[in-house]
């Protein structure tokens, strides 16, 4: 049984690729754990010698097909749990982050499965995350970063980034939530904020919440 640490490390390596194509460096992903580079490159070392990740000094981070496998299956835990906490337990999607960072740990498989069955084996978290599937497989949604949408696209919002809990409490009062139709009017000069139409109005967003939504492309 991989420890919690070694759970968690995968899977935040995951999260950095999963919606683009870069790897990790050291650096950056000490940076998403919040510890310290000295930390993660010693643990770096030991998920490399347990096969779970290639790494050469001083170079990028990549999961190898064991890591890969320990991450989705961590990945699923989390948004399965997240998923669960908003629809039975009536959390709200900036609450549940936390939560399900502790619970995916303790629950087993079986009852993980329970779970997602009691709720249609849904295939998204409540932010729009690809929930795996029991075996693995993921489908990601062709979509768009709203910073890079062109002038004048249109598209359902189909994820926004989790990591901030007051700026999903901001784009829902907003009307920027999964599923709402966003049409993307233009950049405002010198502020850098793109202005989008909603069904409750227009809005401008600044260029860090503009990096946290994806829209259909």
């Amino acid at each position: 049984m991989q420890s919690t640490a070694a759970e968690d490390y995968v899977k935040a390596i995951y999260h950095h690729t999963e919606w683009q194509a870069e790897p990790v460096t050291p650096s950056q992903l000490a940076a998403r754990l919040g510890l310290a580079n000295s930390t993660v490159t010693e643990m770096v070392k030991k998920l490399a010698a347990a096969g779970l990740v290639h790494h050469r000094p001083y170079g990028a981070i990549e999961l190898t097909a064991e890591g890969r496998g320990l991450a989705m299956r961590q990945v699923r835990r989390h948004r399965v749990v997240e998923t669960w906490l908003v629809e039975r337990h009536g959390y709200d999607w900036d609450e549940v982050h936390d939560e399900a960072e502790i619970l995916e740990h303790a629950l087993s498989d079986r009852l993980l499965d329970s779970i997602a069955r009691s709720l249609g084996d849904p295939v998204r978290d409540p932010h729009g995350d690809p929930i795996p599937a029991a075996d693995g497989t993921v489908v990601r949604p062709d979509a768009v970063l709203l910073a890079e949408a062109p002038l004048g696209h249109e598209g359902a919002v189909v994820r926004i980034a989790d990591h901030d809990p007051a700026m999903l409490r901001f784009l829902a009062e907003a009307g920027v939530s999964l599923d709402a139709a966003i049409t993307v009017l233009g950049q405002k000069p010198y502020s850098g904020s793109i202005q989008v139409r909603t069904a409750t109005g227009t809005v401008d967003l600044g260029p860090d919440v503009a990096r946290a939504v994806w829209l259909a492309a």
